[in-house]
């Protein structure tokens, strides 16, 4: 089947030349499909020159069919979500580390970016979040997620109290050291080290999952990915609590803000080799033993 993508954007873990000889390999190998190849904004600048490749503006995406990232979950999470407005498949090559979103091998990069360029492949859409701080009647932020929003204790070392809200009806008040607003695709990165439950990535619904509560009752709950969520902090000082998207903070909360989270319009479409096995995967990434 001849490949329905023409134009190819390659992104190399953030500023990192150890993946210059991948990069360099894949630019040619896909050229030499006669693919159209330029380099992303994570890229470091070394390897560029290298690929002699165009380096792509992150909000000028028009004419890439498909994004290439070689590196690990943090910089796929980058891409996706510089995408997915424009729907741009995005297809992850991991270098080693434990990753869910970057699952082809490094060593079966050609062999797998190849079939997927024949055709054989499937696609995955996968929610996003999106979070709205307000000030008052003031929007000071909006912006994205792709695996999870954190509410964060700051810089010092105290507990944040929470106000939380679900689709207009008040729930609780929660006194943790935050909590965690996931997505499916997210089920398996902080909110799975805080104890919440694993996901399947294709069910829709949020995850709610409180860090460190100090009352032992509060668990993780599932909600309908029709929820919205919103927090209001109470009795907060300067800098004693923040957001965070994706594992970059954000946004310093000073106290007097309310900050929702919802489903987002926009889903990031994943490409996957037809080998692909969710479950597999977490035996993989996980260490399950396999008893058989």
């Amino acid at each position: 089947m001849p490949s329905t993508f023409k134009t190819i954007c390659l992104f190399g873990k953030y500023k990192d030349t150890s993946v210059r000889d991948a990069v360099n390999g894949l630019a040619e190998y896909l050229r030499y499909r006669n693919m159209t190849v330029l380099v992303g904004d994570t890229t470091a600048e070394e390897i560029v020159s290298d690929t002699t490749a165009q380096l792509l503006d992150e909000k000028n995406g028009q004419g890439v069919d498909l994004g290439i990232v070689i590196g690990g979950d943090g910089t796929m999470l980058h891409v996706a979500r510089s995408f997915a407005p424009r729907d741009i498949p995005v297809v992850g090559v991991n270098m080693g580390r434990l990753g869910f979103l970057t699952d082809i091998p490094l060593t079966e990069m050609y062999e797998d970016i190849g079939r997927i360029l024949d055709g054989e492949y499937n696609t995955e859409a996968r929610m996003m979040l999106d979070v709205e701080i307000w000030r008052g009647n003031e929007l000071v932020i909006a912006d994205s997620a792709f695996n999870d929003m954190v509410l964060g204790k700051g810089e010092l070392e105290r507990l944040i109290d929470v106000q939380i809200y679900i689709d207009g009806e008040y729930v609780m008040d929660s006194r943790s050291d935050g909590v965690i607003v996931a997505t499916p695709t997210g089920s398996t990165a902080y909110a799975l080290s805080a104890g919440g439950p694993i996901v399947h990535p294709q069910l829709e619904a949020l995850i709610m999952v409180p860090i460190c509560p100090h009352t032992l009752s509060m668990r993780p709950i599932a909600l309908r990915d029709s929820s919205f969520v919103d927090f209001t902090l109470v009795d907060i000082c300067r800098h004693c609590a923040h957001i965070s998207f994706d594992g970059h903070i954000k946004f310093h909360l000073e106290g007097d803000e309310k900050v929702r989270v919802k489903r987002s319009s926009h889903t990031v479409t994943l490409v996957r080799t037809l080998e692909n096995n969710h479950y597999a995967a977490l035996r993989s990434k996980l260490g399950w033993g396999d008893q058989r």
